[in-house]
C-alpha cells in the first residue's frame, strides 16, 4: 500500500494542475514533487527493521519476519507523521529551504527542531527520533526540488502540504487507523473503514482501490507524457498498449486452491503471487496462433509503457479472477 500514497497524490496534483493550464512537462513535475511528499510519512515504518533483526535473531521464518516487522511498526507508524496538524508545520518547513538563502534554511531547521521538541515532550524520544526522520526526508526532498526544478518556496508549500495532508486518508481501510489530529487526544476514526465483513472480501475490495490508483497515475502519466512529445493522444487508444499475453494473468484464479485466502493479518502470500503476475509484461514473448508462446525480437526490450499497462493489466486480471473464483467457493 506505501506506492499507493505517492500514485494518487502524483496523479490528482498533475491532473488538476494541467486542466488549469500548466504545461504537460510542469505538470508532470509537480505531480512528481506532490507524489514524493506523499511518500514521506512512511518513512515512521523504518522502526520496524527493529522487530525484523530480533526476528532474525531468533531465526524466524518469513512469516514470523513479517510478524515482527508490522508489530514493531506499529508501535510508531500513523502517528505523528499522519498528522493533519502536522503536516502543514512540516510543508512550512520544506517550503523555507526551496528558497535556498541561508537565513531562510536556518527558519526551516528552526521549525523543524521547535517540531522535534514538541513532539519530545508530548510522545517521548522515540516519537522525537520518529519526527525528526519524517522531517529529514521533507527536507531531502526539498533539497532536490531546489536543485532539479523552478518551483517556488509557494509551490512548494502547496504540493508539499497536498502531499502529506492527502496520505492518511489512504490508510483508512487498512491496519489501525491513523491519529489525524497528533499531538491532540481527539481521536477522528476509532477503527479502519470496513469494505465487507468478510476479512478477505474486504483485502480484495483495499488491493482493488490500489490497483484502480495504479491505473490512474498510469493514465495520467502516459497521457502527459504524449503531450509533452507531440504525440497525438486518441481517446480509445489504450488496448493498443496493451500485449495480448497480459490474459495470462486470469489464470490466477487456480491460486485460490493453493494459496491461503488472504486477510489483512496474512496478505503476503497473495499480494506478492498477485504483483509477481505483472512481469509477465516486461517477458520478451508474445502470443502466437493457438495460444503458442514464442520469443519475439521486437519484445526483446518492450517499450517501458507498453510493459507496465500489459504487466497491470495482467495484475487486475489475476486479482478479478481470484476474486471470482473466492466468491463463487464461499457462495
Amino acid at each position: 500500500m506505501f506506492v499507493g500514497h505517492a500514485l494518487a497524490a502524483f496523479a490528482i496534483a498533475a491532473a488538476v494542475t494541467r486542466r488549469v493550464g500548466e504545461r504537460p512537462g510542469r505538470a508532470l513535475t509537480l505531480g512528481l514533487v506532490a507524489g514524493l511528499f506523499a511518500a514521506a510519512p512512511d518513512v515512521d515504518i523504518g522502526y520496524a527493521l527493529v522487530g525484523v533483526v530480533s526476528g532474525l535473531s531468533a531465526g524466524s521464518g518469513p512469516l514470523g519476519l513479517a510478524s515482527s516487522f508490522w508489530e514493531t511498526g506499529n508501535v510508531v507508524h500513523r502517528a505523528v507523521t499522519h498528522s493533519l496538524v502536522v503536516a502543514p508545520v512540516v510543508a512550512l518547513a520544506a517550503a523555507a529551504w526551496v528558497d535556498g538563502r541561508r537565513p531562510t534554511q536556518l527558519v526551516a531547521l528552526a521549525v523543524a527542531s521547535g517540531l522535534v521538541a514538541v513532539t519530545a515532550a508530548v510522545g517521548g524520544g522515540l516519537a522525537a527520533f520518529v519526527t525528526v526522520a519524517f522531517v529529514a526526508s521533507a527536507l531531502v526532498i526539498s533539497e532536490a526540488v531546489r536543485r532539479r526544478t523552478d518551483l517556488s518556496p509557494r509551490t512548494t508549500f502547496a504540493l508539499a502540504l497536498f502531499g502529506l495532508v492527502s496520505h492518511p486518508f489512504g490508510d483508512v481501510f487498512t491496519g489501525e487507523p491513523p491519529a489525524l489530529l497528533y499531538p491532540f487526544g481527539t481521536e477522528v476514526l476509532s477503527a479502519r473503514v470496513a469494505l465487507s465483513t468478510d476479512p478477505t472480501l474486504h483485502l480484495l475490495g483495499a488491493f482493488a482501490l490500489e490497483v484502480a490508483t495504479i491505473w490512474a497515475a498510469l493514465v495520467v502519466w502516459s497521457r502527459l507524457r504524449a503531450e509533452r512529445d507531440g504525440r497525438t493522444v486518441r481517446p480509445f487508444d489504450l488496448p493498443r498498449r496493451i500485449a495480448p499475453r497480459a490474459v495470462a494473468g486470469a489464470g490466477y484464479a487456480a491460486s485460490v486452491f493453493v494459496i491461503p485466502a488472504p486477510t489483512l493479518d496474512l496478505s503476503y502470500p497473495f499480494v506478492f503471487s498477485v504483483l509477481a503476475v505483472g512481469t509477465v509484461g516486461f517477458a520478451p514473448i508474445r502470443l502466437r496462433r493457438y495460444g503458442r508462446l514464442a520469443v519475439a525480437p521486437e519484445f526483446a526490450k518492450p517499450g517501458l509503457e507498453r510493459s507496465v499497462f500489459t504487466g497491470l493489466t495482467a495484475v487486475t486480471l489475476a486479482a478479478v479472477a481470484y476474486g471470482i473464483a473466492y466468491f463463487v467457493g464461499v457462495a
